[in-house]
């Protein structure tokens, strides 16, 4: 029996130039830019990219270079071999560059984006030779396999002996629409960081009027127009430092490792590649602008397009960070919770650099950003702590200044007085009788103003905090007291039903741990609307649905009223209405009315205890809700007395409930109005607010 040996190998069908190409990168500005960082990679100091007649499909796109240019290794070992790169990373390039080129796939992308592409190349070591050659992607179409395209290297001698590499890609199949063109222009831009100063450093260049604007912009440079610099260090070991200054360069703060990081970073440092993260702060407010030779106009359109944190690996830009929606420190999520003292991506310009080792940190295949690795959280996290140290010492700023504004107000108010004083008293004496007496009476109209908003604010803070001390038995009662109260009741339960005859169980101990249950609940739902009224997203401003708000408060409440007894009819008018504002303010509206009513009934024997909420819509989007009882009414207090804050008939009360109301109504504006004895016989209140549309299923 013979044996018979045969060689095979491995081969790859012309489509999965398609899957590793176009379908890998399907936006063709990607691919482009990696055929401008093979530019970079060869040292070169410019590359231009010109774009003809891409308006439409069959265009031109020509990338050149004043680069080192390739050999004959350089293209059959490097520009035609994909998936394996001959550069390394770790060793830098005659300029002292860190290669940023990996293994093809992002120019393969760029070549396939017409029928040809063309490469001419001239190499250092012999500028006089132009070696070229072309890519007919119909010759592969109809090819068995990859390998099976021959592709020869023309060579051949030319006068001009500078080194510099050219790629055209003819015949487009798809045109470059603007969109496509302005991001790819962004994108160039930031590609070899504009923040820095170097005039010998990398320039890209796009051919198009769309490049000219946004270089113009990009140049403007408003860096001096901020409020804020943060700039924040990661060194070799994994510590952090940050200073801020203020539009003057002043240092105002200075922070070392233990009072920036995060407490788990505290002891262990970061495992992230060496870094540091700059920040520029705009305040973009017409006061700040108004005695500035830069106009707030400009410098919001600069932010518009070049605004966010950028992230740069060595002097070349990583996308997708920094790119518009795409916030992947959380800035905006953070400033929506904090406006004032945080910086979102539209006030704020600034860029990552990372240096030093760059195997720690891998590109994703399609070169959209880093693999999401340990050692890219926890840089994201250096930058992120970093800004949280800047808002705690903003916050610390603010603070201070309230409180020398709280010290130097009464001295300065007490200044002026005395002037006006003074300035009276040089008044002829027949008018200075009547003046006196007029600024006597307005200053004691201002005194008693001042007395009311101090016990306002007071009660307000008094409010706060037992409403912080609420949140906190609230949270504790949920996972812990009560649930544990709620566990030994049904323990007790089951287990008397197993120890006790069924008639003895019923008779003496069912009823009683049935109330024991109830009152459980009723408890739980105290604890759990607490914490539904803290929650954030209710505070936020936007389109509210009243009647939706008014369902959710009830059912929360639902398990303490059957408790108590009390029935409650909501009557909506047709449509599902909506109003801008936010949930907490409709929310704290009728809590407050319901708080009130159950009070009103613990005052009053009834033998069905009733709360009516109706509303009603006119044709002018004006809708009135009532919000009734057949409590006690309204008693032993005048009716204009109700809103003012502290005022209460009730001993354990805090005279707030209906101020609230008052005020969270105003913000809506609206009007809120009160009877003694409605239409249920208790208290009754009419809410008027004008909606922003009514829906229709």
């Amino acid at each position: 029996m013979t044996q018979e040996e045969r060689t095979a190998h491995l081969e790859f069908s012309p489509s999965i130039l398609a899957r590793l190409g176009e379908e890998l990168n399907a936006n063709p500005e990607h691919g482009l830019i990696e055929l401008i960082k093979n530019s970079y990679d060869a040292d070169a100091l410019h590359c231009t990219v010109t774009l003809d007649a891409t308006d439409s499909p069959g265009g031109t796109i020509t990338v050149v270079d004043d680069g080192d240019g390739m050999d004959h290794e350089g293209i059959t070992q490097g520009w035609l071999l994909l998936g394996r790169s001959r550069k390394d990373p770790s060793k830098k390039t005659r300029r002292g560059r860190t290669p940023a080129g990996d293994k093809g796939l992002g120019r393969l992308a760029a070549l396939r984006l017409g029928e040809i592409a063309e490469l001419k190349t001239r190499h250092i070591g012999s500028p006089e030779i132009t070696r070229s050659v072309e890519l007919r992607w119909r010759d592969f179409a109809t090819a068995d396999s990859v390998g099976t395209v021959p592709l020869p290297i023309n060579i051949q001698e030319t006068p001009d002996r500078s080194p510099g590499t050219r790629v055209r890609l003819c015949k487009l199949h798809e045109k470059l629409g603007r969109v496509v063109v302005k991001r790819l222009a962004r994108m160039m831009l930031l590609l070899a960081d504009p923040f820095g100063d170097d005039p010998s450093g990398f320039q890209p260049q796009l051919e198009v009027p769309a490049f000219r604007d946004l270089e113009r912009l990009v140049k403007s440079r408003y860096f001096e127009d901020a409020e804020f610099q943060l700039t924040a260090r990661l060194d070799d070991a994994g510590q952090i430092s940050a200073e801020l200054k203020d539009w003057r360069g002043q240092t105002l703060f200075l922070g070392n490792h233990e009072e920036v990081a995060r407490p788990d970073h505290k002891t262990r440092g970061y495992r992230a590649p060496k870094a540091r993260f700059d920040l520029w702060v705009y305040l973009l407010s017409a006061t700040e602008f108004s005695t500035r030779r830069t106009s707030l106009g400009a410098v919001k359109e600069w932010l518009s397009h070049f605004g966010g944190v950028h992230l740069y690996q060595d002097v070349l830009r990583v996308t997708p960070y920094g790119d518009p929606g795409n916030d992947w420190l959380d800035m905006n999520l953070k400033r929506s919770r904090d406006p004032e003292l945080r910086p979102s991506t539209n006030t704020s310009i600034g860029r990552v650099r990372i240096v030093g080792d760059q195997q720690v940190l891998v590109q994703k295949t399609d070169r959209t950003g880093f693999i999401e690795t340990d050692a890219f959280r926890e840089l994201r996290e250096f930058a992120q702590d970093a800004l949280d140290w800047m808002h705690d010492r903003r916050l610390e700023m603010r603070e201070r200044k309230r409180s020398r504004d709280r010290q130097q107000t009464p001295i300065v108010s007490e200044k002026r007085k005395q002037k006006l004083r003074d300035a009276i008293e040089g008044l002829p004496a027949n008018e200075k009788a009547n003046v006196s007496q007029a600024f006597d009476r307005y200053e004691r109209a201002h005194l008693q103003q001042v007395k009311r908003l101090t016990e306002e604010v007071q009660l307000y803070r008094t409010l706060a905090t037992a409403g912080i001390s609420a949140a906190t038995l609230a949270h504790e009662s949920e996972g812990g007291s009560l649930k544990r109260i709620a566990m030994t009741a049904n323990l007790l339960d089951r287990r008397l039903q197993e120890d006790l005859q069924p008639a003895t169980y019923t008779q003496r101990y069912e009823a009683h741990l049935a109330r024991l249950k109830e009152s459980l609940q009723g408890l739980g739902v105290l604890g759990t609307a607490t914490l539904r009224l803290l929650e954030h997203q209710k505070r936020r401003q936007g389109k509210v649905y009243p009647y939706a708000v008014i369902r959710e408060v009830f059912a929360t409440y639902q398990p303490f009223l059957e408790n108590r007894g009390i029935d409650y009819d909501l009557q909506f008018a047709n449509g599902e209405p909506f109003l801008f504002g936010s949930e907490a303010a409709l929310e704290s509206i009728v809590t407050n009315l319901l708080n009130n009513s159950t009070v009103a009934f613990d005052q009053v024997q009834r033998d069905r205890r009733r709360i009516l909420v109706r509303t009603a819509i006119d044709d002018k989007l004006l809708m009135r809700m009532v919000f009734a009882d057949n409590g006690s009414g309204i008693q032993d207090i005048p009716l204009k007395d109700i809103w003012l804050p502290g005022k209460t008939t009730k001993r354990a009360g805090t005279g707030l409930g209906l101020t609230i109301v008052r005020d969270a109504v105003s913000d809506l504006s609206g009007r809120v109005t009160a009877e003694v004895n409605g239409e249920l016989g208790g208290a009754s209140f009419t809410i008027e607010v004008t909606l922003e549309g009514v829906e229709h299923a």
